[in-house]
């Protein structure tokens, strides 16, 4: 028998088609009056449009969120928030804008409304990750929990195909983690696998076929039970070596994490062999880092770490870091197999 402890994060969720249109009824159902709109640049006019069915109810838009929540972009946002006098936070967006939302959650204890348009899973997460000086820390809390999220499968019906995948292959990441954490539990595996094999079915789906709605609804669904886990249970190597990385050289989030998955799975496989054989059955296959790593392929996803911006001089130094302060992990941190992990990621080549 296996002994375990697990926690359930509270949260309403929303899920379906055309929901946006509740988005009043949970902004009351919040106690919010008067909310602070959050969106990345190219999403503005989207937000802006959403913000305005809201009339005088709506304070306005900030529409500088950034990729790695950088501090000072988390600090002009909350003078905006406190000069418009909001009352509430909704964020309309991926990673990026949500991150910025949970950044301003936690500096004011306001409630935070979630609108997901990818499948990065962050707002089922009370985690933040927040940049400066190059390094990016994380933090959880009860108080970057989003308090609702409402899933609306008509706003990923436009998302790119290629940032669908993209983004999917960051929620599987969050999935597979999941099953080896320190504190996985079999609850959280049950839905990491079945996240994992709902969106592997998915994602090629929309490759090939960008207008079936339903793989856009399952891809959503999948992203939601991964970031279910990933607010669950705690992170280890994978994690650790994208937030690494990310922030030393600002690279983009989702490819750094599509990039780096097959690889970190590879280094854990001889400690963990009850989770391999586990993701054979979900995946079909005898080797599911490199049905991951041709799944990255299949969404076009960078070939490697010198793609999206990593110099190779920097590889001693990244793994020198990412061994410093380290999250835990099931097999051991060690200079030499992380550097081959970091160079072959780098390069692209296969897992090995």
């Amino acid at each position: 028998m296996q002994s375990f402890s697990y926690r359930a994060n509270p949260a309403q969720v929303v899920f379906g088609q055309g929901t946006i249109a509740q988005i009043e009824s949970q902004l009351d159902t919040l106690g919010v009056s008067h909310p602070l709109f959050l969106s990345t640049p190219p999403q503005a006019d989207q937000v802006r449009a959403i913000a305005a069915t809201l009339g005088a109810r709506s304070v306005g838009v900030f529409e500088d969120a950034r990729v790695h929540t950088p501090i000072e972009v988390s600090e002009r946002a909350l003078k905006h928030l406190k000069s418009k006098k909001a009352d509430g936070i909704v964020s309309i967006g991926g990673g990026s804008t949500i991150g910025l939302g949970k950044a301003l959650a936690f500096r004011t204890n306001l409630p935070h409304l979630v609108v997901p348009t990818t499948f990065a899973g962050s707002e089922m997460t009370p985690i933040l990750g927040e940049t400066a000086d190059g390094t990016k820390r994380t933090l959880s809390s009860d108080k970057v929990l989003p308090s609702s999220v409402i899933y609306d499968v008509d706003l990923v019906l436009t998302l790119p195909p290629r940032m669908a995948g993209l983004s999917g292959m960051n929620a599987i990441a969050h999935a597979v983690e999941a099953l080896y954490a320190k504190d996985a539990n079999p609850i959280i595996s049950m839905l990491a696998h079945e996240a994992i094999g709902t969106l592997a079915k998915a994602l090629p789906k929309i490759i090939e076929m960008p207008d079936d709605t339903q793989a856009r609804a399952d891809a959503l669904y999948g992203a939601w039970l991964c970031g279910t886990c990933l607010g669950s249970v705690g992170m280890a190597l994978h994690h650790k070596l994208c937030h690494t990385i990310g922030g030393m050289f600002d690279l983009p989030h989702a490819e750094t994490h599509c990039v780096i998955l097959p690889h970190a799975l590879t280094y854990n496989a001889p400690a963990i062999p009850d989770v391999i054989a586990d993701l054979r059955a979900t995946l079909g296959t005898d080797d599911p880092a490199r049905t991951l790593f041709e799944l990255g392929k299949t969404v076009d996803a960078p070939d490697g770490l010198k793609d999206v911006g990593m110099p190779e001089g920097k590889i001693d130094e990244t793994v020198e870091k990412a061994m410093s302060n380290a999250y835990w992990n099931p097999r051991a941190l060690e200079k030499e197999p992380l550097t081959k992990l970091i160079e072959r990621a780098w390069s692209g080549a296969p897992p090995s």
